[in-house]
């Protein structure tokens, strides 16, 4: 029996955890150095179906349908609701067991691990990782010790886990704009039915429902330059007057919003430059720990939940060596669509947005270019 041991109990590693956990060939553990599994976030997520395809292989079809929700379109706003733009039908890529699901983050964590129990170790802090010859020895912080044979290295952006195994200290770059998440309910100024997404300048946000219950989650994403200093200072963001400066700097278009929104948080937005290979073909990273994406297209989580599945697979199917190429292209891709996206929902030229607009009217309804620009990344 192979030991697998992973790092971080995120949406990516506790994916994994339950592919895993149905194979008697594999003894699961998944380390966490919090003391408990965070499931009090209450802001969404997007499921496009390539992710859901994948979660319905361990039951996510049977999960509580209340919980979640199937949105049939994305609205493209200027700047307020006034201004409509086009639409994109996102349920053209559904079929009748996979559909674009919204939910809460929350939601999603409380169904990855209900049935882990005992396979999920918190208090857990990774301080030392040694590997010799195919065997893996993990100590933390308590001083226990842990041998694998496989490591799993699922802890995020800021993987404490990746720096320890490389020579060189990595760090994420900081892209320079700020989210600012939170929720909504009972607001007469919103499409419960629909995503929502509004473009500015420099500025962009989406609003879409997370359940059947009219709840309402709220993302902005505001370019805002920090210093260095500022971008390691964490007490920042939760400062009363950092924050009130941050919204003073809202576009007044969606200043009717701020008052309802609950669960206000802001925080920078940090993102990767390059892949990381390791050197052991039993250490593998996954999820924002193997590349972080700009949050603009809305694939954080499904892109977390494919590459899980596609490491387990090859772990598997013993082709493990062929998981990293195979996860750079695809990340590549998304990538690119993320950035790309981010740069056309921020255009602040009059010219340029009205170009903006007339390209966006006529590529929603063509399929071709919806096959190659959405489909590719929907489709595993």
């Amino acid at each position: 029996m192979s030991k697998i041991a992973i790092i971080g109990a995120g949406i990516s590693g506790l994916f994994m955890a339950n592919l895993f956990k149905k194979n008697p060939n594999y003894q699961i553990t998944i380390f966490d150095k919090n003391k408990t599994i965070n499931i009090e976030e209450g802001y969404g997520i997007q499921l496009s179906v390539n992710s859901v395809k994948l979660l319905n292989k361990i039951e996510f079809n049977r999960f509580q349908n209340n919980k979640k929700y199937h949105p049939g379109k994305i609205n493209f706003y200027s700047n307020n609701i006034s201004n409509k733009i086009c639409h994109l039908n996102i349920s053209d890529f559904n079929n009748e067991y996979c559909k674009y699901t919204t939910l809460k983050r929350s939601e999603l964590i409380n169904f990855l691990k209900k049935d882990l129990g005992e396979k999920i170790k918190t208090d857990h802090d990774i301080s030392k990782i040694d590997q010799k010859n195919q065997l893996i020895r993990l100590t933390f912080a308590n001083n226990q010790t842990y041998e694998c044979d496989y490591l799993i290295i699922s802890d995020g952006v800021f993987s404490k886990s990746k720096n320890l195994i490389s020579n060189t200290k990595i760090q994420p770059r900081y892209n320079n704009t700020l989210a600012i998440r939170g929720m909504i309910s009972n607001s007469s100024n919103v499409d419960y039915k629909n995503i929502s997404l509004f473009l500015g300048s420099d500025f962009h946000h989406v609003i879409y429902p997370v359940s059947s219950e009219k709840d309402l989650n709220f993302i902005a994403i505001m370019k805002y330059n920090l210093s260095k200093e500022e971008q390691t200072n964490y007490k920042l963001f939760s400062d009363d007057n950092f924050i009130k400066k941050i919204l003073e700097k809202v576009p007044k278009e969606i200043s009717e919003f701020i008052g309802e929104i609950k669960e206000l948080k802001i925080f920078p937005v940090f993102v990767s430059d390059d892949f990381f290979k390791t050197n052991n073909n039993n250490i593998h990273l996954i999820g924002d720990a193997f590349f972080a994406f700009p949050p603009s297209f809305a694939q954080g989580a499904s892109q977390s939940i494919e590459s899980a599945y596609e490491l387990f697979k090859s772990i598997e199917n013993n082709t493990e060596r062929d998981f990293f190429k195979k996860r750079v292209n695809k990340t590549k891709m998304v990538n690119y669509r993320s950035k790309f996206n981010q740069f056309v929902f921020h255009l602040s030229n009059p010219a340029s947005k009205y170009l903006r607009n007339i390209f966006l009217k006529r590529l929603v309804k063509n399929k071709k270019f919806l096959e190659s620009y959405l489909g590719k990344i929907y489709k595993n």
